[in-house]
Parts: structure tokens; sequence; C-alpha cells
């Protein structure tokens, strides 16, 4: 499971006093490189991934559950797959999708639908991911969120996305269509994005736009 060391308390906070610097980065280049304020919506996307692939990396690991399973067009078919179970940290995860679609011919291929997972950034954040759609090559253990998806972070962070393609042994994640991130005191907008070092490194590419409620200045301004 990734751990975050970023302290989440100051994420509000450092917004205001950094948006000069990022409206000033978007003026003179098209990418924002280590925007760290971000870096805990990075993990979270990967720690989902890897979620992800523990759920399915055997075809019925001890601690999945189903209701029930069959086969169906040349596929295996489980019913409200789920899994729980606590990280290295004792912090508790779990995930739960509607279906689970394995080929029967190439098993290494899984389709999950409408998925809902809590994940531990770190003892005090927790990241609840809501995505319609994703697929799994297990051979190679490559993610895509083929559909929007949600991430939903426990002190106030959010962040849409339309898709994304996740390489789970590199750490890398990418998404082309635009992603967007709120949180107390501003906004994030950006035409796609880029993590790097299993969440480390985030690159915003393209127009990225930098939303910074007033009240938040004035109030760090006291």
């Amino acid at each position: 499971m990734l751990h975050q060391s970023t302290k989440t308390a100051g994420l509000a906070d450092a917004l205001p006093m950094a948006a000069g610097a990022y409206e000033a980065a978007v003026t003179h280049s098209a990418r924002v490189r280590r925007l760290k304020v971000l870096l805990p919506i990075g993990a979270a996307i990967v720690s989902f991934a890897f979620i992800g692939v523990a759920v399915i990396r055997a075809y019925v690991p001890e601690n999945l559950s189903i209701e029930s399973a069959r086969i169906e067009n040349g596929k295996i078919v489980m019913e409200r797959p789920a899994i729980s179970g606590r990280n290295g940290d004792g912090i508790n995860y779990s995930m739960v999708a509607d279906r689970a679609l394995q080929d029967i011919e190439n098993p290494n291929k899984i389709t999950l639908q409408d998925v809902k997972a809590a994940v531990p950034i770190n003892d005090e954040v927790i990241a609840r991911v809501v995505a319609t759609g994703a697929d799994f090559d297990r051979g190679s253990d490559m993610l895509d969120l083929t559909s929007p998806f949600d991430v939903n972070l426990s002190n106030g962070i959010t962040a849409k996305f339309k898709s994304a393609h996740l390489n789970i042994p590199g750490g890398v994640m990418d998404s082309s269509d635009p992603v967007n991130i709120t949180m107390t005191g501003g906004a994030i907008v950006a035409d796609s994005l880029k993590i790097t070092d299993k969440g480390h490194t985030i690159t915003l590419i393209g127009q990225v736009r930098v939303n910074v409620d007033p009240a938040a200045i004035r109030n760090k301004g006291k």
C-alpha cells in the first residue's frame, strides 16, 4: 500500500500562498510540475489501483467474497465481489463492485462495474473512490478506468476524472481528459494530468486554471 507523508492540515492554507506562483507558472509554461498540494490525490489514485489489483490478482482470493457467479457470453460473471482488510499500518480498506466479468478464453482480462473503494492515505485521511467502470489486465498489471470517476478525500479535497490509464508496476497514471480538483479555498482545472513516481510527481498538462477564493486570502492575511 502506498503511504503519503505530506501533512494535510496545511493544504487549504498553502493554496492561497502559492496561487501567485501557480499563475506565473501557467503564464510561462503549459506544465506545472510537482504541485505538492495535489500529492494526496495522486497517492489516493495509485493506492486505489493497488487495492484493485489485490482484489482480482487471483481467481478467488481468500479475502474476496462474492454473492454469486455464473457463465454468460463467454465470461465468468461475479456478482458483488468485495474485499476488505488492513494495510501495513493497521488502517482498514475496502472495495466492492456491482459485478466483475472475467473472460474465459483470456482470464487475465477482467472488467469491474460500478466500483466503490475506501483507501487510507495515512492515519488521518481516507480516500473514497467511485468509478463506473474499470478494465484490468492481470498479465501486465494495467488498469484502465474507462468511465468518469471521483476521488473524495476526507480532508475536503475532491478530484473528478473522465478516464485514466494506470501502469501498476511503474507507478504511473495518465489521464488525457480534463481533470477538476476542488478544495477549501480554491480549485484547479487542467486539460490533462500525469502522475509518476507512485504519486510523488504530478504534472498538469495543457491549459491550467487556478481559482482562489478571495476570502481564503483575506483570512490568511489576518
